[in-house]
């Protein structure tokens, strides 16, 4: 690729420009001390260097990598991870905007990786694509210096989309015609953005992968246990002085803690309703009749998403070395978690979605390589839509071998994604979508 700049306001970008694409890497949309609120860095003036990736989150190694294999390796680590990439078809004029929030369950992840490069996605699609990077974990939902005011990587990713309605004109996008989507606690994200008042006017469709909308509930008092325990994991030392190491250690504890609070155990760290910009349980159903007057929603699931979680409890673990029945236990055992925590829920927002008088669409992805281990497991349908097949060859989920990636079901899902991007639930027809 070479280099050229775009003017951005007073500032001029370096980017990385190719035959089919233009890439702006880590470029800073706002600015926190710890445990404080984000800050929109202006524009200001002088040349904004953009062609290296940004940094990820602090983070301890993601508990799905056995399934993905590493997703931030070759990216630094730092608080200050308020960044995001734009990549537009090269030329770009006023073409559909879709924003993509990474999963990892509130712990993991970064808009920076390979795995999410959406260079096919922005070619195929003529849309614009941005990937962010919000801050995780204790740094993001857990304040442990002031209880008051939490949500912190749900208000970074608030900080990201006005960056994108100020800012993305100058990459060739339309600030009118945003999509936000994301996978897992991603997708978690896209619905906690369409309850926030302030996302009015940020974005117009929406696009919910795999949330597990199945652990959505009160929070108090398992936020209570794990902020008992992180403070106890300081072991005096003030949050705001503790190195990251030692927050981390705190974070384990907290999710340690959050064990014996059952379901919602299974994802400890998430935004808090009724702690701002989220409304309380009793607005939501007026803020979902709000939303679902101006936003388009799709929604959908993985036919097995619940395997990997299955595998990575000590119980499956036991139900393995039981040779073929244990395997077909935990299968049995994965489709019913689907079924609680993934594609029940999933129905049943676009059923109220629609009720309240929106328009939704759903999909299930059922594709898998033949020898996929886990089949149609979370994260699957991740190296259709987004990062490039080298990227994705050391994920485990796709199976032992050569060239795993369907290339016609990838074109398939991304014409699919870009033409709701474009043109909302009309694009799709009136049938559940199946993928693969």
């Amino acid at each position: 690729m070479r280099t050229r700049r775009i003017d951005n306001g007073g500032a001029s970008v370096l980017v990385a420009e190719g035959d089919d694409v233009t890439v702006a890497r880590g470029i800073r949309y706002a600015s926190a001390e710890r445990f404080g609120a984000p800050e929109p860095v202006p524009t200001g003036a002088g040349l904004i260097d953009a062609t290296v990736r940004g940094p990820a989150c602090p983070q301890l190694p993601s508990r799905l990598e056995f399934a993905t294999g590493a997703v931030i390796d070759g990216l630094r680590m730092s608080e200050q991870c308020q960044v995001l990439s734009v990549t537009a078809p090269t030329g770009a004029d006023r073409l559909p905007v879709m924003v993509w929030f990474h999963g990892g369950a509130y712990v993991s992840g970064g808009g920076e990786s390979a795995k999410y490069d959406p260079h096919a996605l922005a070619a195929e699609g003529q849309v614009v694509v941005v990937t962010a990077t919000y801050r995780l974990g204790v740094f993001g939902y857990l304040n442990l210096h002031d209880p008051r005011t939490e949500n912190m990587g749900l208000r970074d990713q608030l900080c990201a989309l006005r960056w994108v309605r100020d800012n993305i004109a100058a990459f060739g996008g339309d600030p009118a015609r945003v999509t936000i989507f994301g996978q897992s606690a991603g997708g978690d994200s896209v619905m906690a953005l369409m309850l926030c008042e302030e996302s009015a006017g940020l974005f117009t469709r929406a696009i919910l992968h795999s949330a597990p909308l199945g652990l959505r509930g009160d929070r108090s008092e398992l936020t209570a246990a794990m902020r008992d325990a992180a403070m106890t994991s300081l072991g005096g030392v003030p949050a705001r002085e503790a190195d990251v190491a030692q927050l981390l250690d705190a974070q384990i504890a907290a999710a340690r803690a959050a064990q014996r609070f059952g379901r919602l155990g299974l994802m400890p760290f998430a935004p808090l309703v009724g702690m701002a910009p989220l409304p309380s349980a009793e607005e939501i159903p007026a803020r979902i009749a709000d939303a679902a007057s101006r936003v388009d929603v799709l929604v959908g699931y993985t036919r097995a998403d619940g395997r990997p979680f299955v595998a990575m409890d000590p119980r499956g673990h036991r139900l393995q070395r039981l040779g073929p029945p244990g395997t077909l236990l935990a299968a049995a055992i994965g489709r019913n978690l689907t079924k609680r925590l993934f594609g029940g829920p999933a129905i049943e927002f676009a059923d109220t979605w629609a009720r309240a008088g929106g328009r939704s669409a759903t999909f299930r992805v059922d594709w898998a390589p033949p020898r996929a281990p886990l089949g149609a497991c979370h994260c699957i349908e991740l190296p259709l839509l987004l990062g490039s097949p080298e990227a994705w060859a050391d994920a485990p989920m796709l199976g032992p071998d050569p060239h795993p990636i369907n290339a016609t079901v990838g074109r398939r899902m991304r014409a699919l994604w870009s033409a709701f991007a474009r043109d909302g639930v009309a694009a799709l027809g009136t049938t559940p979508l199946t993928i693969g």
